[in-house]
């Protein structure tokens, strides 16, 4: 497991300003006939250079935290909370001010580059007028500028590929150029929602490589959503494990994969395919489907897929408890 020389450092000395802190992030969508909850008392912190995944099934919520973060909340969603970048509050800023610092100081990498890309502008378009709004640098200094970025996020021929549209660009192609947009400013938090989906293992390979060595090399922040834990372990720092909303648990990568508590952490490990172990038959699986949001009680959202759920589980959700780096929220098991 690697984790960035900038973060390890951070958290050594103990004495650097958290880069992001995120406290009791609440978001709640209106619907016709109720309001659901989709993230529940939310919180975390990282330090400069840190990468963080948050992992967990479909509707866990974990995509809703980077919306959430970056104000892109549908319009019948209202969020509760805190979020601070550099001490700053970002939550729930009006239009205008966020719009200072979207694309400058946090920039965020969706999972499919070809509808986030424009497909009638040419890519080298897109990459000056980023420039152009939040730098204020023009003519050929952008033009410059946006060609230097591409041949550091490895794409070959950059000068010509400038006027090229995106659908003359392969998957990867795409996706190291969304970075390279995402990167133009030299943000200080880079959010990425399954940036290798649908790429194949070299290529997926190559912008894992990428994202860690500019947190290495810049110091920017990332938080990675994905559902691939392998992603993880190469990759992060720390991880969160969401469930329905919550956080079930989190810490240091090494001591959550080697060590882990929640029976939900150890459910999602369970599936993962091994090289040092000899399966026969099926991967095991977590009995059950994901929680309906609407549907959920007061208790755990675990619960009913629990092998360990007793009947208080089902009416009273376990506190997140802290221990050293680690947290857990089980009434079954302890740090």
């Amino acid at each position: 497991m690697l984790s960035t020389p900038r973060a390890a450092e951070v958290r050594a000395s103990g004495t650097a300003a958290p880069l992001l802190e995120v406290q009791g992030l609440t978001v709640r969508f209106r619907t016709e006939r109720k309001s659901l909850q989709a993230l529940t008392d939310i919180g975390f912190s990282m330090a400069p250079g840190e990468i963080l995944g948050i992992v967990g099934e479909s509707g866990s919520g974990k995509t809703q935290i980077l919306l959430t973060m970056m104000g892109l909340l549908a319009e019948n969603g209202r969020a509760f909370g805190s979020v601070k970048l550099h001490g700053e509050e970002v939550l729930n800023l009006p239009s205008d001010k966020l719009d200072r610092i979207r694309g400058s100081r946090m920039t965020m990498i969706f999972q499919d580059p070809m509808t986030s890309l424009n497909p009638y502008m040419r890519v080298g378009k897109q990459l000056t007028e980023v420039l152009v709004k939040h730098r204020g640098v023009g003519g050929s200094e952008a033009v410059r500028q946006a060609a230097a970025m591409l041949e550091h996020v490895r794409i070959p021929e950059a000068q010509r590929r400038m006027g090229m549209y995106p659908h003359e660009f392969s998957g990867g192609m795409r996706q190291r150029a969304m970075i390279a947009m995402a990167l133009l400013c030299k943000p200080a938090l880079l959010l990425a929602d399954e940036p290798t989906t649908a790429l194949d293992v070299t290529v997926q390979a190559q912008i894992l490589m990428l994202m860690r060595d500019l947190a290495r090399e810049s110091g920017t922040s990332v938080v990675l959503v994905t559902h691939d834990l392998g992603v993880v372990a190469d990759l992060c720092d720390r991880v969160i494990v969401l469930y329905g909303g919550r956080i079930m648990e989190d810490g240091p990568i090494d001591d959550v994969f080697y060590n882990p508590k929640h029976p939900y952490t150890k459910g999602l490990l369970r599936s993962m395919p091994r090289l040092d172990e000899k399966t026969h038959g099926d991967l095991p699986t977590i009995p059950g489907q994901p929680p309906v949001l609407s549907l959920l009680s007061g208790g755990c959202p675990f619960e009913a897929r629990c092998e360990l759920r007793q009947d208080h589980c089902k009416s009273v959700f376990p506190p997140l408890v802290r221990s050293g780096p680690r947290r857990l929220s089980c009434h079954e098991v302890s740090l």
